[in-house]
């Protein structure tokens, strides 16, 4: 079963994600929260596996809420699903910067919430390769700094692994990756899982923001 927290201001919003959610038999509203700060408060009580942060609320936005869960050693094993309608692409890059496992444009499908919120409780990242184009265009346009940040563990990767990272920082799949790269996606899903180790990064969404501030992924 997972444990869904729905971080929304909007009560008939809410209302139709509860009623999304509880039709299905593996999702679960564990809370509901109408502003930033009730969303900390309540993931911080009840631990759900996943939270649906809306980035616009009051009290707290979406953006420092989310900061505050992933940056507490306590909900490391809670994600943020962030929903966005791209307005602002910067408001999108902080909440990736701040630690979000995926990005779920307001006004989809239905089944489009539905499938996002089990792809990132599962531990994968919602990041397609159109999201990830607007992420790099909101990142390149901004001040390339004196030097690039290099973070920790960067120089334990090796050759492969730095390819397969520029890959991934193009928004590319597995399966692209390892047709690109001749190998096998089982093998490619390995390199990853290591860089993900080596870098400490929480899932795929931050290798984005790790190889673009390290430069090893230029435009």
């Amino acid at each position: 079963m997972i444990r869904v927290l729905l971080a929304e201001d909007q009560a008939i919003v809410r209302a139709g994600f509860r009623a999304l959610l509880d039709a299905e038999p593996d999702l679960e509203v564990a809370g509901e929260a109408a502003d930033g700060r009730e969303a900390v408060d309540l993931t911080r009580r009840l631990k759900p596996d996943l939270v649906v942060m809306d980035i616009r609320m009051p009290e707290l936005d979406g953006l420092e809420a989310t900061e505050q869960i992933t940056s507490d050693p306590a909900l490391s094993s809670t994600r943020i699903l962030v929903l966005t309608t791209f307005e602002l692409d910067e408001y999108v890059f902080g909440a990736l910067r701040a630690g979000a496992s995926g990005f779920l444009l307001k006004g989809g499908e239905p089944t489009d919430l539905l499938s996002a919120i089990r792809l990132v409780a599962a531990g994968e990242a919602l990041l397609a390769p159109s999201v990830t184009k607007r992420l790099i265009e909101a990142y390149i346009a901004q001040p390339e700094p004196a030097t690039p940040t290099l973070p920790n563990g960067l120089d334990e990767l090796t050759p492969r692994e730095l390819e397969i990272l520029q890959q991934v920082a193009q928004g590319h799949t597995n399966r692209e990756i390892a047709d690109a790269l001749y190998l096998s996606p089982l093998t490619v899903k390995t390199h990853v899982s290591r860089i993900l180790t080596k870098l400490r990064a929480r899932d795929r969404v931050q290798l984005v923001v790790i190889a673009y501030q390290a430069g090893i992924a230029p435009p």
